[in-house]
């Protein structure tokens, strides 16, 4: 049975696999980069051109074994060349740098790019459970915690373990038992290393995951601002916010320990090295065995060889907090995305709008026999004329949202079947099933950017009206006119800077401009005053002629004219039937209708201008 460090390594060796296949692509680039470390053997050369100067130069000069112009001549070469080691050094230097930070910055893309492919290939489930910020995090922080490692990281160990062959090569050369003394050091430090890995690994791990609590509660509680100063919530926010930074300051607090003590452990067992070099080197000196120029380097090189093993291991640190960055993106990345039926139709130029569930159970749980309690959606069968305006009422959480979603496969039914012109929806390509519904939504969405993108959004140029003539269908022509820049007009984020009712309007004008076969309208008239829901009741008049139409109702004024109503309870379609026959039976939908109207005289006995309140 493997042991818990044999597991350890087996997955970080396979984690670095997967990092490094993003490196593959810019094989030949960094082939490149790293043929330049091979140039790093003259780092070997300025102790060595120390040595000779003073076994060779400085000290025959003074014995009178060499003339003082002559020693000067050689003094003046050595110097020239050890200029010239410099400057070799910069340009491979610099040559690596550029390289590698390019690639760094190509592999994050490709990275990035990666994790935002699958956000938007995993399911709306997934979505619904996972926290904002959290996934943020992945794209941003953890992303940004691999570049350092992509960018230099790879090379500079490279170059150190180049250096380290080197000098100890040089070194043994030189005088082999100075080289032994020196060299002494390496498998301590092995095994301190060893010994800081797991809690620097933790520690990284701690950081990410407080990263992740601070991103989620900021991007929670900053498009909630306005709720959160209504309420007065600005001290429990700031207490709420102190946990997670405290948090986040006690991890890297942790992280600044265990780097410190890393590196207050390898500085002392340099310096006792090079005391030990001192003592024996000072020793073999005094007896005559040793040269004092070959004391020297051997001191210079003790202080540039250990160099290499205090940057190897401040990189083996810089390597963890990557592959613990890392390990939170593999997660995501391997998120597992249930299994949809293999589509057999890719392509389909129009739907009639002919629409059946047939005996469809759904549950959330995502597996084939959740308890009695948690089916969404029973037994449910209704057909859908191609032309028909069916409108679905029900009490919250009665299933009607669930439909519709369903319908457009943001959700896999566990029985049953959903069929479209007769096709089961499960046999039709995802992205061409969704191109020929349009949405509008009970909270309006807007991106930054302009009207015209907003309206344009999802919809290909050929096959849709054009941006203005949408607006103006939609209602908005007015609005258009007392804009300078007219569709081009900018948007804020969430559309901030239009009200309510613009945003939901603007959002008619999309599904306008998309010219869908079907259409969905999820209580897109809740949410705003009645004036703007009368506007919003007139642009909808043109999205219904001549398409199939299905409208998820708040307010029964709106679907009192549709051809059927579908009563939804408890996960059950109970009535069925136009607004007139529902309310002659007196069943759920005549409570509903009741109860409804009574609230809305009291509202108006409390408030009389409430039905007059005008589009802000």
């Amino acid at each position: 049975m493997r042991t818990f460090d044999e597991l350890g390594r087996n997955y970080d060796a396979q984690l670095l696999k997967r990092l490094l296949h993003y490196l593959l692509p810019y094989k030949r680039r960094i082939a490149f980069a790293l043929s330049l470390s091979l140039l790093v053997v003259i780092e070997a050369a300025p102790a060595y051109l120390f040595h000779i100067a003073i076994d060779s130069a400085i000290e025959p000069v003074v014995h009178h074994r060499l003339s003082f112009a002559d020693g000067v001549r050689m003094l003046d070469v050595i110097a020239l060349l050890y200029l010239a080691v410099l400057l070799i050094t910069a340009v491979v230097i610099y040559g690596q740098v550029r390289i590698m930070q390019t690639v760094g910055q190509r592999a994050m893309y490709d990275l990035r790019r990666d994790i935002f492919i699958r956000l938007q290939e995993l399911p709306i489930s997934f979505h619904d459970q996972t926290p904002v910020g959290r996934l943020v995090t992945r794209v941003t922080s953890d992303v940004g915690a691999i570049n350092q490692f992509f960018s230099s990281d790879i090379v500079a160990m490279l170059n150190d373990a180049f250096v380290l062959i080197i000098f100890t090569t040089v070194m043994i050369e030189m005088n082999w038992r100075l080289a032994l003394v020196a060299v002494a050091i390496v498998p301590i430090t092995i095994l301190v290393t060893r010994g800081f890995r797991n809690s620097i690994r933790s520690s990284g791990r701690r950081i990410r995951a407080a990263i992740a609590s601070i991103n989620s509660f900021l991007q929670e509680h900053i498009s909630g601002m306005t709720t959160v100063q209504m309420f007065n919530r600005k001290q429990k926010a700031l207490q709420q916010f102190s946990e997670s930074n405290r948090e986040c300051l006690a991890a890297y607090k942790d992280t600044i320990k265990a780097s410190a003590l890393f590196s207050c452990a390898l500085d002392f067992l340099v310096y006792i090295i090079i005391a030990c070099i001192f003592w024996y080197g000072g020793l073999w000196v005094l007896a005559g065995s040793v040269k004092v120029g070959v004391l020297v380097a051997f001191t210079l090189y003790a202080q540039r060889f250990f160099r290499p093993i205090q940057n190897l291991s401040e990189k083996f640190g810089a390597l963890q907090s990557a592959m613990a960055s890392f390990e939170g993106i593999v997660k995501l990345l391997d998120e597992p995305v249930p299994p949809l039926a293999q589509p057999t139709l890719r392509r389909q130029q129009r739907f009639l709008g002919h629409i059946e569930f047939r005996n469809v159970w759904f549950s959330y749980s995502n597996v084939t026999s959740p308890g009695e309690e948690e089916w969404v959606l029973r037994d449910v069968s209704f057909c859908i004329h191609p032309g028909e305006m069916i409108a679905i009422v029900g009490h919250t959480g009665a299933g009607k949202t669930t439909a519709f979603q369903l319908l457009l496969r943001f959700y896999e039914i566990q029985r049953g079947e959903i069929l479209i012109d007769g096709t089961d929806i499960r046999q039709i390509d995802t992205m061409e099933l969704r191109r020929h519904f349009g949405v509008v939504l009970q909270d309006p969405f807007l991106f930054a950017g302009t009207i015209e993108s907003n309206v344009r959004f999802g919809t290909m140029a050929s096959e849709s009206l054009s941006v203005e003539e949408a607006l103006r269908k939609a209602g908005l022509g007015d609005l258009l006119e007392s804009l300078p820049q007219g569709i081009y007009t900018p948007v804020t984020e969430r559309g901030s800077n239009f009200s309510v009712g613009q945003q939901q309007l603007i959002n008619v004008a999309r599904a306008l401009a998309h010219r869908p076969e079907i259409l969905i309208l999820d209580e897109a008239t809740s949410s705003v005053d009645t004036n703007t829901e009368l506007l919003i009741r007139e642009a909808l008049a043109q999205l219904f002629r001549g398409r199939t139409s299905i409208v998820i109702a708040h307010r029964f004024s709106t679907i009192e004219h549709a051809d059927r109503i579908l009563v939804f309870h408890k996960g059950r379609l109970c009535e069925e039937g136009t607004h007139g026959k529902l309310l002659s039976v007196g069943g759920i939908y005549s409570r509903l209708y009741l109860l409804q109207h009574l609230e809305q005289e009291v509202t108006e006995q409390n408030d009389p201008n409430v039905a007059f309140a005008s589009v802000h």
